[in-house]
């Protein structure tokens, strides 16, 4: 398995999204109906729901259904930099995760790091991560929400993973982080921890900060 990774991410990640017939994304944190639906890419990065190509009636009909957002609601796809929450890539480790005790596909990751001790991510903000030719940045820990809840099998809310990262882990884990140099990147491939390259990205020209610019110019001065 491999991941072709670039300068905003995996490529093909978050590209597709549910909107509801006014534009606005709709996501799983309040429609866990969504994680039912089974989406894969097909080789040339065009996305199958439940093995039904995305634009096809059928998908149309079950993603309405599952978004709960009245008529309208529809697949789109859109490569811009609103798809994020933050920053292009949330990267985990497994030791991270073991200490939660949850499976970490509460946490999302697009990248899960095998042999990390304990909480020793906590410790990674401000350092790269090189993974064959490519180099990540990391920023910060992430702050996490009601998303981690959800089973992602079961669709069944969970309360306590939340109250858990809160009271045990501040709030936060995983890290957000950013390509700074993009290659292919492999299951099985060696990560090592280095000192950080280049500059830090301006979160203003990512995710959900990007999109609040878009929508109010004249909050942006440049």
């Amino acid at each position: 398995m491999e991941a072709d990774l670039r300068q905003d991410g995996i490529a093909g990640d978050r590209i597709y999204q549910v909107r509801r017939a006014d534009g606005r994304i709709v996501d799983a944190r309040a429609h866990p109906k969504m994680l039912a639906l089974k989406a894969t890419l097909a080789a040339n990065l065009e996305l199958l729901i439940n093995g039904s190509p995305w634009n096809s009636p059928v998908v149309s009909q079950l993603v309405e259904d599952a978004a709960a957002s009245g008529p309208g609601a529809h697949l789109e796809k859109r490569p811009d930099a609103e798809r994020f929450d933050v920053l292009p890539l949330l990267v985990a480790t497994d030791g991270a995760v073991a200490a939660l005790g949850y499976d970490h596909r509460r946490l999302r990751p697009n990248i899960l790091i095998a042999g990390v001790e304990g909480l020793a991510e906590r410790d990674w903000p401000g350092r790269s991560l090189r993974i064959g030719n490519s180099l990540i940045g990391i920023l910060r820990l992430r702050g996490r929400c009601v998303m981690t809840t959800w089973d992602p099998d079961s669709q069944k809310q969970s309360p306590e993973v939340f109250q858990k990262i809160q009271e045990s882990f501040g709030g936060s884990m995983a890290l957000d982080c950013w390509v700074i140099r993009g290659g292919t990147i492999r299951v099985g491939d060696a990560v090592e921890l280095v000192d950080r390259e280049g500059k830090v990205p301006r979160e203003g020209d990512w995710g959900r900060y990007a999109s609040e610019k878009l929508r109010n110019p004249s909050s942006n001065p440049d």
